[in-house]
């Protein structure tokens, strides 16, 4: 299982960076977010639990998210860190608190944005549509090996914009629609022969975010969608 996922995740950055063979006129990058399991990978910080009144909880697996579509999904009890290529991280885990929607309603988030670099200064425009309704979002620029080491390291998040995480943080609607418009100094680094550079989207079911830090992963925080940046060396006259 391991190597399959972590096939279908070097075939995923294949595809995103292939989007990127001819540079805009405008010169700005566009992405689209995507959810661990549409990336063919383990689903990371939303827990079901396949066997009723167990008290614990599951990761769900590539290909089989069919089966817990209309289940209520699940925090965990305490933190989990991130491993989205090993099935032997899936769980079991001890059971935390009902967030009140079905893995359906997840996976049912998209999102879109264009991100660009001018004179040392970056600006990042996304649209965000059927995350969960009035409820605090993160943004996240992550960096991870290129490929990934086995086992998993885990990955480096920084806040987008200003370090002190004061221009990561975003409310949705009622319909669970935002928009986003940034510009902040230092421009988003893409990624390179060693590193994978990308985005990431975070909840936080505890109506609460941590400054420069994420906050504790499956317990709190849970990266709903997830896009990547492009490879440097990828961008025309690089």
């Amino acid at each position: 299982m391991k190597k399959t996922i972590g096939i279908t995740f070097l075939a995923l950055i294949i595809l995103v960076f292939s989007a990127f063979t001819s540079e805009p006129t405008d010169k700005t990058i566009e992405l689209t977010f995507v959810d661990h399991l549409k990336a063919g990978m383990i689903e990371q910080d939303v827990f079901v639990e396949k066997e009723p009144g167990s008290g614990l909880v599951y990761r769900v697996l590539p290909g089989e998210e069919e089966n817990y579509l209309d289940s209520q999904v699940y925090t965990t009890a305490t933190e989990q860190h991130h491993d989205p290529f090993d099935a032997k991280k899936a769980g079991p885990h001890l059971k935390g608190q009902a967030l009140g929607f079905t893995l359906k309603e997840w996976l049912g988030a998209s999102g879109t944005a264009s991100c660009s670099c001018e004179g040392g200064w970056g600006t990042f425009k996304a649209e965000y549509n059927n995350l969960v309704p009035n409820s605090i979002y993160t943004i996240w620029h992550f960096f991870m090996p290129a490929p990934p080491t086995e086992p998993f390291t885990g990955t480096l998040d920084i806040p987008i914009g200003e370090r002190d995480g004061s221009q990561a943080a975003f409310t949705t609607d009622a319909e669970g629609n935002a928009k986003v418009d940034l510009r902040f100094e230092r421009c988003l680094q893409l990624g390179n022969n060693q590193l994978m550079s990308g985005l990431a989207v975070a909840y936080h079911s505890d109506k609460k975010t941590y400054a420069s830090d994420a906050g504790p992963f499956g317990k709190a925080t849970h990266v709903q969608l997830f896009a990547l940046l492009p490879n440097i060396k990828d961008l025309p006259n690089n």
